[in-house]
């Protein structure tokens, strides 16, 4: 006989995977460097236009305002920030300052570059904080500037912050380029603008955005600068930075963004910033549903931790965010996790199999009532008499089982086309009308 348990009921592990939420973390030894919450800042105005977002002043709004109602009270997303250069994109900031200023839960902020000329243009616009691009790496400093080097590309940016907190203006340093600078460059910097800033007080205490611009952080603990993020934000929560002064801006150019989001939060950053469906330019920023996601599962977003129940963001939003990228010809990609249109479609049959009688079986979360989008099947020649099934039920009201005569009828209709050579997927939109004149009944 065979040493295996066998109970009378199933384990699910449901305190991984509640029945009503995101999977949670559960740790055999929680780390110490977990900041007590964490949240989100958004960039699809500033990094999402760079990536190719066509937004005029209407369209933008329209984001902004679903970014909003997405949040809600929860905290997910505290800031968005926005161009400042362009007509269009200075009546976006002004619409959306007009709009933080009702009661909207998004600040926004403006980006500009650390220069006292970019920073004459932010001085009236009624900002409490603005970005500023400080380029870190050498790759930036001896190439940017002309003699160049680090010294001259320290003094500007340096300059930019002292002109920006006489404006009353909260700087938050952009360090461009982090994963591939030297240390010793970015720390004398940081503590340079420390002490510029200190006799301004609390209110203007700066911030200080860690870019992985090239998307070449590693998220592994043993990882040496500058590429290892734990190891980096280590470094600089050293320096005496809070978690809540420090903010990760990665992008996804070797497929680890969303894996260097969590190694740094878990490392001590507090602020993760990217945009919402991971628009951004080239292969995108991080995803912020997926951060946000993951941050809920940590018990980290302050609103909505178990210590602290409370609102949630409001994921099935997204949904309206995904149609109005389709209509500004900037589709999400079909097999884009969560809400691509085919994230949560499968074609296989014993999966179908496996959604009809227990449908948890193939759903990783409640899909349905967290994220507004169904569990579907696409039938093929692999789809089987399940994946015929699970349409009509889906679909209708009718009673169908695996023996059933006109379900048997169907399938065998639907294999003698694919054996005919069809390659294409069979929806229910064109199975509705065979399904429905099968059964002698009229379609809705």
């Amino acid at each position: 006989m065979l040493a295996i348990p066998d109970p009378r009921e199933p384990e699910y592990f449901l305190d991984s995977y509640p029945r009503d939420d995101f999977p949670r973390y559960q740790w055999s030894e929680r780390p110490t460097t977990l900041p007590a919450a964490a949240w989100t800042t958004e960039t699809t105005h500033r990094d999402g236009q760079q990536g190719g977002l066509p937004l005029t002043t209407d369209v933008s709004l329209r984001i902004y305002d679903l970014m909003c109602r997405f949040t809600g009270t929860s905290g997910a997303i505290r800031q968005a920030e926005f161009f400042a250069y362009r007509p269009a994109d200075r009546a976006a900031l002004e619409g959306a300052l007009e709009r933080w200023r009702g009661g909207a839960p998004i600040e926004p902020t403006t980006w500009i570059r650390a220069t006292a000329r970019d920073v004459a243009l932010i001085r009236d616009l009624g900002v409490r904080e603005t970005g500023m691009l400080a380029s870190a790496s050498d790759y930036h400093t001896f190439h940017k500037f002309t003699p160049g080097g680090r010294r001259q590309a320290a003094e500007v940016y340096l300059d930019a912050v002292r002109r920006t907190l006489e404006a009353g203006i909260r700087p938050r340093l952009h360090l461009e380029d982090a994963t591939r600078a030297p240390y010793d460059f970015i720390a004398p910097c940081i503590a340079a603008v420390q002490a510029i800033a200190e006799p301004y007080g609390p209110d203007l205490r700066p911030k200080f955005r860690v870019c992985d611009t090239m998307g070449l952080g590693l998220p592994f603990p043993g990882i040496d600068l500058p590429r290892g993020i734990p190891r980096l934000f280590a470094a600089l929560r050293g320096l005496g930075l809070r978690p809540e002064d420090l903010e990760f801006h990665p992008h996804n150019d070797t497929w680890l963004v969303v894996a260097n989001c969590l190694a740094a939060v878990q490392a001590g950053c507090a602020v993760i910033n990217g945009t919402l469906l991971g628009k951004g330019e080239r292969t995108g920023n991080a995803p912020l549903e997926a951060v946000l996601m993951h941050l809920i599962g940590l018990g980290l977003l302050p609103e909505s931790s178990p210590d602290h129940p409370g609102d949630r963001p409001e994921f099935t939003v997204l949904n309206d965010l995904v149609d109005l990228y389709a209509d500004l010809g900037e589709p999400v990609p079909p097999k884009y996790p969560l809400y691509g249109r085919d994230a949560h479609r499968t074609r296989a049959g014993v999966h179908a199999d496996g959604l009809n009688k227990f449908w948890w079986m193939y759903a990783p979360f409640d899909v349905p009532g967290l994220l507004g989008r169904p569990l579907e099947v696409s039938l093929t020649k692999e789809s089987g008499v399940a994946g015929l099934i699970f349409l009509i039920r889906q679909h209708t009201d009718l009673a169908v089982t695996k023996d059933d005569p006109r379900v048997l009828a169907l399938q065998a209709e639907l294999l003698a086309e694919f054996d005919a050579g069809r390659q294409t997927s069979v929806e229910w939109e064109e199975l509705a009308p065979r399904v429905f004149a099968s059964y002698g009944v009229a379609a809705d």
